[in-house]
């Protein structure tokens, strides 16, 4: 009985002082970890969203790679406390995350480029631009895929891996845009008369920045017509208004001052020679 108590008392001693000690101190490593990664977290969190060089998408990146990386080390902290080697399950963790990148290589393609995007930043949020054959404003810019509504109220969804490939336009990147209106007049028109009423009326509208100033020139000397060109600055988000107003404007500007529209004509000149040749003809005929 006395050897059985000294049995069960060795084996008590040795779980305590080995596998029992382990187990307590991966519990204490785990307690410890998570309060770590809770802290990190938190300043982690603070000083992206604070920072005025991060949009959102940034901020957010940021956080879930720093979580998942700290959640990984103290997973092989755990490992290691309780006494496995860690070498095998790295080399596996390696093994297997070579298997997912080739399955998976166009979606971790995007993936790159979306953390490009986020980082570049060629565009933001509620940007006007054209991606390729597509047009329209950011709705959404995600890891994977960027979102924008086309005016048609089409939602577009174009993965990242493909932005990068092509051309991209960013209407709102600058705070103004140039609209430029061209329109026709005749070429007996006054020509200091039409560029006083247009240059008024371009001054004269509500969206019309003043600096850089706006302007009206000849553009170009059609067959029958003078080309004119009036350029005014606008605030980029006001920029389809004022395209669209503008024109309704000039036009109607012009009509009240008596320019109207020109249309095209084609003068016929017959020489005096070629008649009496004709003439000729028919009296030989006879």
């Amino acid at each position: 009985m006395d050897d059985f108590w000294n049995t069960l008392t060795e084996i008590g001693k040795y779980f305590v002082e080995n596998t029992g000690l382990a187990i307590v101190r991966t519990i204490a490593f785990l307690v410890l970890g998570l309060v770590v990664i809770k802290i990190v977290q938190t300043i982690v969190r603070s000083g992206t969203l604070k920072s005025s060089k991060l949009d959102k998408s940034a901020s957010t990146f940021i956080y879930s790679v720093v979580t998942v990386v700290l959640y990984i080390a103290l997973i092989v902290v755990l490992i290691s406390s309780l006494g496995f080697s860690t070498a095998g399950i790295i080399a596996g963790f390696s093994a297997v995350a070579l298997a997912i990148a080739l399955a998976l290589k166009d979606s971790l393609a995007s993936l790159a480029n979306g953390v490009i995007i986020i980082f570049t930043k060629p565009f933001k949020k509620g940007d006007y631009v054209q991606i390729g054959e597509y047009d329209g404003l950011i709705q959404d810019i995600r890891l994977f895929n960027t979102k924008i509504l086309t005016y048609d109220n089409e939602e577009v969804i174009i993965p990242n891996n493909e932005i990068l490939s092509t051309k991209i336009i960013n209407y709102f990147s600058m705070p103004l845009r140039r609209v430029k209106i061209d329109f026709c007049v005749p070429y007996d028109t006054d020509i200091e008369k039409v560029k006083k009423i247009v240059l008024q009326c371009v001054i004269d509208y509500k969206y019309t920045v003043q600096t850089p100033e706006p302007g009206v020139v000849i553009e170009d000397f059609g067959e029958s017509t003078l080309q004119f060109s009036a350029r005014a600055w606008v605030p980029s988000e006001n920029y389809w208004d004022a395209l669209y107003d503008l024109r309704e404007l000039l036009l109607a500007a012009l009509r009240e001052q008596g320019i109207k529209k020109p249309t095209n004509r084609l003068e016929v000149t017959l020489q005096q020679g070629r008649e009496d040749a004709s003439g000729l003809e028919k009296e030989s005929g006879k």
